[in-house]
């Protein structure tokens, strides 16, 4: 399809995407695509996989920093018996926000970041199915993140939990200036949030289903790409249920509905079987990936295949499964009768199995490996020791009565804290280290991360471990102080020392990032070895990503093309193969005019759409209907300006295929 030019003197274009003339001077102006391909611009309207991937990685960053502080003020009020650093609305605030913005605002978007950088490099695709979508994702995560915090300004944070139990969240038990505005905060923020996490996963099932490299198959991907798709296929049926009971818990709030009012026929407990049949599934929806993630960096620093590779990926698609199945071992306590409570901890147990054999498949890989214990290596084992623990702790809350003596209690928050943080956060930090190169083209610094690395396992355990015992000695959770007669008191400021190391070692983590950015050791196109297809190309990635689409024969074909195996199985390198060697690197412009390459053009339209949920979410709170309307007016153009925004030519790019506009 191409753009036809008439003379100097012409008036009209044809449209690249229809075929015919093009709309008026002002018009396609309007409508004309961002052409900036460098600057703060190029990050605002780039739909570029990498670039999304790392605002939405840094983004995340700067929630975890947030989520961190609102733990060390929840670890200072608990330092002590009967503590007076925070009062009793502000620490339901503290710790309602630190549960969202932990999981909502830097679990799911983190994992995101990270999928939107490696999926397209991993499966050999040049970008995502839908760019510009990829952009609205990480959009509405910001404007969702923001509108949320808002709320410690305007009326007070929301303060009934990250979970959001009603009667807890009716509007006569909320709290602030201005009556229950900060659980609408709440309701309407996730709700965003949900929007852009879906069409995320939709996009990545897309991309995977559709665009891996020839050759490829589905018994080929690496175990990060099928953990991802598996995580998709979950957000895509679990945040749907979880959203509906969002809207109900708002309708309830503001119109006079009775979903979750008992004396007028509705049922509460509707509300904690709605958030925990999404509640489950989200903890896998945060663990897999992070599995994935150490199934990616165990094989290459103990140079040797990932031992059982199918059945990890099996295991996985079990793990998505069975999880659907456990949801109300979170309601052991309300009463759900015999029969039920039976059935889910069976399932409970049963869970544990394709987990445990993740696990033993790890170690495996490890067994009989040369072992190189890099960073990204020990935050990979880290992840197997802690998860294991918090793994075993979750293993007890399938017997019914311990659970529902544990259920209000500080052994839950050590057992979770030990899955998601002993998992994910370890697995994330050690992926960072393992990527970085691939990134930036720098590499982070070896002896801070390993520091880091021990400050945070230390930290970590100091923190968590003594909250097995607490719980146990009768500690209730979501409570602001505790008496001294309880016998707790030295477990709590172990804890809170412990977090204020954990915090430390944040610190210098993000140091490392920034000056790793700048001053790193330079990484070549493959400095750990690696056996996957990211790094096959140069470092950091160019925007084409791939001169050519590569041919994939196997599972870690690029390994293969490196190496053969002896007589007894170990790697020797190929005759002619030169490790040292770089891969060819060209300019965007070379790539698209010699080798054929097509990009997708940049867009502002993804940061209208959510701007104007943003700005009619504040009318919808503040129930400024006029301001409701600006915000529905700013969507519905942005959503039309989306719709017929020129398309570029294929093989073209940047300012060469603009929709033409002559005088």
């Amino acid at each position: 399809m191409t753009t036809t030019t008439p003379d100097t003197q012409g008036t009209t274009a044809v449209s690249p995407r229809l075929g015919t003339e093009a709309p008026s001077s002002k018009l396609a102006l309007l409508l004309k695509r961002p052409t900036k391909s460098t600057g703060v611009w190029s990050w605002f309207t780039s739909v570029d996989h990498k670039k999304i991937g790392i605002l939405y990685v840094a983004l995340s960053l700067v929630f975890f920093v947030l989520g961190g502080v609102e733990a060390l003020l929840i670890r200072l009020q608990l330092f002590s018996p009967d503590g007076s650093v925070l009062t009793a609305v502000q620490y339901n605030q503290m710790f309602t926000m630190h549960g969202t913005t932990m999981v909502f605002l830097v679990g799911m978007p983190i994992i995101a970041g990270f999928g939107n950088y490696l999926l397209p490099l991993m499966i050999g695709a040049r970008d995502v199915a839908f760019p510009r979508l990829n952009m609205f994702g990480f959009w509405v995560f910001l404007f969702g993140g923001v509108f949320m915090y808002s709320s410690f300004f305007l009326g007070g944070a929301p303060d009934g939990g990250w979970f959001g139990y009603t009667p807890l969240t009716s509007s006569p038990y909320s709290s602030g200036i201005l009556p229950g505005n900060g659980t609408n905060f709440w309701a309407i923020g996730l709700l965003m949030l949900a929007v852009g996490s879906t069409t995320s996963a939709l996009n990545f099932i897309v991309t995977v289903v559709n665009m891996r490299a020839p050759g490829m198959k589905l018994m080929r991907m690496p175990v990060f790409v099928w953990m991802m798709t598996i995580v998709s296929f979950l957000t895509v049926f679990a945040l749907p249920v979880f959203s509906a009971a969002l809207i109900m818990v708002f309708f309830d709030r503001n119109f006079g509905t009775t979903f979750f009012f008992s004396a007028t026929g509705g049922d509460p407990l509707l509300y904690q079987h709605m958030f925990w049949i999404f509640g489950h599934p989200e903890v896998y929806i945060l663990i897999l990936p992070g599995m994935g993630i150490v199934s990616e960096i165990l094989p290459t620093f103990s140079r040797k295949p990932l031992f059982g590779y199918s059945v990890i990926v099996f295991s996985g698609i079990a793990i998505g499964f069975v999880g659907w199945g456990v949801w109300a071992h979170h309601m052991f306590a309300t009463g759900l009768g015999p029969v039920a409570i039976s059935a889910f901890g069976v399932s409970t147990m049963l869970v544990g199995v394709p987990t445990g054999v993740k696990i033993f498949n790890w170690l495996g890989t490890l067994w009989g490996g040369s072992l190189k214990f890099t960073t990204p290596m020990l935050y990979a084992t880290g992840f197997i020791a802690m998860f294991t623990v918090g793994g075993l702790s979750g293993v007890t809350h399938a017997v019914v009565p311990a659970d529902t003596q544990q259920t209000d209690t500080y052994y839950i928050i050590a057992h979770f804290h030990y899955v998601l943080f002993g998992g994910l956060v370890f697995a994330l930090i050690g992926g960072t280290y393992y990527w970085f190169p691939k990134v930036f083209g720098r590499m982070m610094n070896e002896r801070w991360g390993k520091i880091g690395f021990w400050l945070t396992l230390i930290g970590f355990n100091l923190t968590f471990a003594p909250m097995h015992l607490a719980g146990l000695a009768g500690q209730a959770r979501r409570t602001w102080q505790y008496q001294e007669e309880l016998g707790v008191t030295f477990l709590n400021q172990l804890s809170t020392v412990g977090s204020f190391l954990i915090a430390f070692a944040v610190l210098l983590f993000v140091i490392n990032i920034v000056v790793s950015k700048y001053k790193g050791e330079i990484a070549g196109a493959d400095p750990w070895d690696g056996r996957t297809l990211e790094w096959s190309i140069p470092s950091p990635t160019p925007e084409y990503n791939f001169l050519e689409t590569p041919n994939v024969h196997g599972v870690d074909d690029f390994w293969h093309t490196k190496y053969q195996e002896d007589a007894d199985g170990r790697p020797i390198l190929r005759e002619g193969v030169d490790l040292k060697k770089e891969p060819q690197r060209v300019t965007t412009q070379e790539a698209i005019e010699k080798h054929g390459v097509h990009l997708p053009s940049p867009s502002f339209w993804p940061f209208v759409v959510p701007f104007g949920m943003f700005v009619g979410a504040y009318g919808l709170i503040f129930e400024n209907w006029y301001t409701c309307a600006i915000g529905v007016v700013i969507t519905a153009s942005g959503l039309i300006g989306w719709a017929i925004e020129p398309d570029t030519e294929p093989g073209a790019h940047g300012d060469d295929h603009q929709l033409e506009v002559h005088a």
